[in-house]
């Protein structure tokens, strides 16, 4: 009974993949579990950091960077306790000898394939850190965890590349959009943030799924996330040339804090003795910084809605701004977990009020509304840090319900997007990843030019003759028509050039003369795993034919033809372009 049992679970799962492949329909109900599973997975967060927070600082939920001073200095024990806690789990993480994935490098580089045990070692991770009062946001996990379980489930229904990239980008987002109850923000997060494109087969499976997980946000009694605005409004021309100069600030600032993050990480990784114990110290240096501003604590939640309501003097404001970079930066360079999703989100809105305020001091005709301004630079801001100008301004758009004000959001957003991309080439996540080493600059699948290398594309039929042969020999050996050139090697097998076979046999050459005197390419070669784009790039700057590609030891394993060469990278090409399009 239990093998038949079996037997149909395996017959009814084997007849749903193929469904799956056959049917959008199906798709999309895959995509509603997901977005189901990323919402309960969301609010499951939460609920943990939040919880750790009220048993080390005894605040309610999301109130922790709104309090006034910290009362009890002992608590800011919470900060070198969550750091060690962090160093524990990094010490178990050693054993494993493997680098973490995160959601962004899964779309890009691995074809959505996201370990559900790597998502879930970021998310504790972020947990402990958030828990801990580090400032650093939970997004990050939220993403993390709404795409590990979307992946998993498409791999365990074997959906194809393009398929399970979708899927997996529907589940972050589906994620994100239900910690703010925000569907659209989520949507498009997933698109900008985790897809990287918007293409026609995919937005229906991840409006899906953003939509079901807010669903499931609502349904838990959880309130969304609102802002209130100022109701009547009218906004002029001026209004937009002020709000674009508020962007081309908000790009600078958030170029200057993925800077400072990266400069500090590369200090703090040269203490090779007392490296290990980064979390721990990187606690004790938040401690006196949450003692004068308990803003720097934590992703700021409560402390950017208390801004907007009291409306503090500018040098309070200049003051949490310096000390909450200064905690993030040090959060996230001594090994705290997390992103600046909504740190950025705060820092902007201290931005923009302090826009506003020496504004309307040096130009009282402005008249710029502090919270509007505000609002202005949390999308600007974290369009320059996360990216995503369509999901902050739908953020702002679905957190504040105000349509008025959708113009110069989008209008700094757009601005503080071009200047980033132009400046700095990167989004937050995609620079640490480029620091690291990957060659990921966006969510883009570019896991086939990976993949199209030179060790794969080489051809293994190659003409070969020793180098110290003479003209007359090299004639002899290869008649003129047979090969249109010659590889050299020495006698142990190593490359010494290439021969074009015509040049051999040029009038003016003496017959007893070396052939190695007309090779060309000497010291240019390729290796196996240089990857197509170098390869291209070669073949323009050099204006050859063919490459030879050698070994470590410099034999000889192959030869590739830049006709080839292109011709695979064009294959790939619109094979790609295809799959973004659902076209078969």
């Amino acid at each position: 009974m239990a093998s038949s049992g079996k037997y149909l679970v395996r017959s009814a799962a084997i007849r749903f993949r193929r469904r799956l492949r056959e049917s959008e329909a199906a798709f999309i109900v895959l995509a509603l579990l997901a977005g189901l599973a990323a919402g309960i997975l969301t609010n499951a967060q939460q609920f943990l950091a939040h919880g750790i927070q009220h048993f080390f600082y005894g605040v309610t939920i999301n109130r922790l960077s709104a309090l006034g001073s910290i009362h009890h200095p002992w608590r800011l024990l919470a900060l070198p306790i969550g750091g060690l806690l962090l160093v524990f789990m990094a010490r178990w993480l050693h054993r494993r000898r493997r680098t973490l994935i995160d959601v962004v490098e899964a779309n890009a580089l691995h074809g959505g394939r996201l370990p559900l045990s790597d998502s879930l070692i970021i998310a504790g991770q972020t947990i402990v850190s958030n828990g801990a009062g580090a400032s650093v946001g939970l997004e990050a996990a939220y993403a993390q965890m709404g795409g590990g379980i979307a992946s998993a489930l498409g791999q365990w229904f074997k959906l194809r590349r393009a398929d399970l990239r979708t899927l997996t980008g529907a589940g972050a987002g589906a994620a994100v959009g239900a910690a703010f109850g925000a569907p659209l923000a989520g949507a498009f997060y997933a698109f900008e943030i985790v897809i990287g494109t918007y293409t026609p087969a995919a937005i229906a499976p991840v409006v899906t799924a953003a939509l079901s997980a807010v669903f499931v946000t609502r349904l838990l009694g959880v309130e969304p996330y609102l802002i209130a605005t100022t109701a009547d409004r009218v906004l002029h021309t001026p209004d937009y040339l002020v709000y674009a100069a508020l962007g081309l600030v908000c790009a600078s600032m958030g170029i200057v804090v993925m800077r400072l993050v990266t400069a500090m990480e590369l200090v703090v990784q040269a203490w090779t003795r007392i490296g290990v114990w980064r979390p721990v110290i990187g606690g004790f240096l938040l401690m006196p910084i949450a003692w004068l501003s308990p803003q720097a604590l934590s992703a700021g939640h409560g402390a950017l809605h208390l801004n907007l309501l009291l409306h503090p003097p500018i040098m309070f404001l200049l003051t949490v701004l310096a000390l909450k970079i200064a905690a993030s930066v040090i959060s996230l360079s001594f090994g705290f977990r997390g992103g600046l999703f909504f740190a950025s989100l705060f820092l902007g809105s201290l931005v923009g009020q302090i826009f506003a305020g020496v504004g309307n001091m040096l130009f009282p005709g402005l008249a710029i509304d502090s919270n509007d301004a505000a609002l202005v630079g949390m999308a600007a801001f974290s369009v320059s840090v996360v990216g995503g100008p369509m999901t902050l301004a739908m953020l702002m758009l679905e957190t504040t319900h105000d349509f008025a004000l959708m113009g110069v959001v989008l209008t700094a957003s757009l601005i503080s997007s071009a200047v980033t991309r132009e400046a700095f080439g990167y989004s937050f996540s995609t620079w640490r990843l480029h620091v690291r080493g990957s060659i990921v600059r966006s969510p883009r699948d570019i896991s086939w030019v990976v993949d199209l290398h030179a060790g794969r594309i080489m051809r293994k039929d190659w003409v070969s003759i020793a180098d110290d042969s003479t003209i007359a020999a090299f004639r002899a050996a290869i008649p003129l028509g047979s090969a249109s050139k010659a590889v050299l090697v020495d006698r142990e097998g190593r490359y010494r050039g290439i021969v074009p076979t015509a040049l051999a046999y040029r009038s003016d050459l003496a017959l007893d003369g070396l052939i190695s005197s007309v090779a060309t390419l000497v010291d240019t070669t390729l290796h196996p795993e240089t990857g197509i784009q170098e390869m291209l790039a070669l073949f323009d700057r050099l204006a050859v034919d063919e490459m030879v590609v050698v070994d470590a030891a410099q034999h000889v394993v192959g030869v590739v033809t830049e006709r080839h060469a292109r011709r695979r990278y064009f294959e790939k090409l619109e094979s790609a372009q295809r799959d973004i399009f659902g076209e078969t």
